[in-house]
């Protein structure tokens, strides 16, 4: 089974690495949802939660605005502040 390497990247610090399943986000263009095998894709994050559901359990970060990317099944989530649980 495919997964997804994910890092999700504040202005000051690494916040979260690791493997998920699927990660979702919300963008300028609406909510994203990110499973293995997406397309190659920069998207404008807006205010909002990001959630990454990884193996057993789920990490939910909100954040102000910034990027993702995503490209061979690797996600890099990049924002001015993140704020976990």
């Amino acid at each position: 089974m495919s997964v997804l390497k994910v890092e999700l990247v504040a202005a000051d610090r690494k916040v979260w690495s690791g493997e998920a399943s699927m990660v979702r986000a919300r963008t300028a263009d609406g909510e994203i949802g990110i499973m293995p095998g997406h397309t190659p894709l920069l998207g404008v994050l807006v205010e909002g939660d990001v959630v990454i559901h990884g193996e057993g359990s789920d990490q939910t970060a909100t954040v102000d605005g910034g990027f993702l990317s995503v490209d061979h099944d690797t996600v890099t989530i990049v924002a001015e502040t993140v704020t976990t649980a």
